[in-house]
């Protein structure tokens, strides 16, 4: 079986499908490709265009059911483009950003069955107030003090090498992954992923965070997703809800026109963007790459590509913008690389 995904896949999907596949997009605890993987085996599928054998769109969200479906079809030697066109009526297509968040509660407790089934957790410290601990799975060399976990609204899972300072407040559904951090005092609602070495703190309820990523100080971000190697300033908020609780109207680069959103949008911020202190976002903001966001009042709702500012107008010069991501891979230990740099370049050059 063929794994596709076309222009209109990816560019429905911008910023987050810029400098990643859609397969390479996090939700609950795994990456899709990360799911396909362990529900039907790397050998299983391939990634490619679309082909004379059954291809599956890229954006479906891989579910148990699904995979069950797909070996069964396979095992009878049925598996045809039409057997796997059905599939989409028994799954969930993700096709815009904000879907990513709105459906990564079914994602977080999908993944949390499939990463611990036949696993014992690693037992909760005894200085932790849990509420459902049979939901709560703690892998081995997580750090816990102090803190408490609510599973009674979906499960808590806390990655390797993760890290819940004291007094942090969590109710699930909830993933931790490996070498996340949450600071002393956060309050975090589900559904909420904090992707692999991120750093969570204030008050965050319902967001994606693909990995890498900062919101380390006091704030509110809500119904957002925020890419890799971003960063929000101290104080920094996102509004989620419109003031007369109307329905939010996000950009939609591809078109170049706004899309509806539903009545919750917070954030969606590109990869490599960084807002300064007590940066105030307006509900549905969408930020695009390697953004740097300051000065006085609120941004705009849509903020380009390599912005310098707030407002869009200046464009951050190449040789800065490569400068500053560096630094910031720094501090998490990571280089910039080979083809990171390119797929970077080639962002910018479109941008002139």
């Amino acid at each position: 079986m063929v794994l596709f995904e076309d222009t209109s896949c990816t560019g429905d999907l911008l910023p987050f499908t810029a400098v990643r596949s859609v397969l390479d997009l996090r939700m609950g605890i795994l990456t899709f490709r990360e799911k396909w993987e362990r529900l039907l085996g790397a050998g299983a599928f391939s990634v490619g265009p679309l082909s004379s054998g059954p291809a599956l769109a890229a954006n479906l969200l891989p579910t148990r059911a699904l995979a069950v479906m797909i070996r069964e079809e396979t095992g009878r030697g049925t598996l045809t483009q039409a057997s796997v066109d059905r599939l989409i009526v028994h799954g969930r297509l993700i096709r815009y950003p904000w879907h990513l968040f709105q459906y990564n509660g079914d994602a977080l407790v999908e993944d949390v069955a499939l990463v611990t089934a036949g696993r014992r957790s690693a037992p909760i410290p005894g200085s932790v107030r849990a509420i459902g601990p049979e939901n709560i799975f703690i892998e081995e060399e997580a750090r816990l003090s102090h803190c408490l976990l609510n599973a009674s609204t979906g499960p808590i899972y806390i990655g390797r090498h993760a890290e819940i300072m004291e007094g942090a407040l969590i109710r699930g559904p909830f993933a931790c992954c490996e070498g996340a951090t949450v600071k002393m005092g956060a309050k975090i609602y589900g559904a909420t992923t904090l992707g692999p070495y991120c750093t969570a703190g204030g008050e965050i309820k319902n967001v994606v965070f693909l990995g890498y990523s900062n919101k380390s100080h006091d704030g509110y971000l809500g119904d957002a997703v925020i890419g890799e190697w971003c960063n929000l300033g101290a104080g920094t908020s996102a509004s989620n809800v419109k003031n007369n609780a109307g329905d939010v109207q996000v950009f939609h680069p591809a078109s170049g026109g706004y899309l509806n959103a539903g009545m919750k949008c917070g954030l969606l911020m590109g990869d490599y963007s960084r807002s300064a202190i007590n940066t105030s976002f307006h509900t549905g903001t969408l930020t695009g790459i390697s953004c740097n966001i300051f000065g006085d009042g609120v941004p705009p709702k849509y903020i380009p590509d390599f912005s310098w500012g707030q407002d869009g107008r200046v464009r951050y010069e190449w040789d800065k913008a490569l400068r500053d991501i560096g630094n910031w891979k720094k501090m998490k230990g990571q280089p910039v690389r080979e083809d990171e740099m390119k797929a970077l370049k080639h962002i910018f050059d479109q941008t002139l």
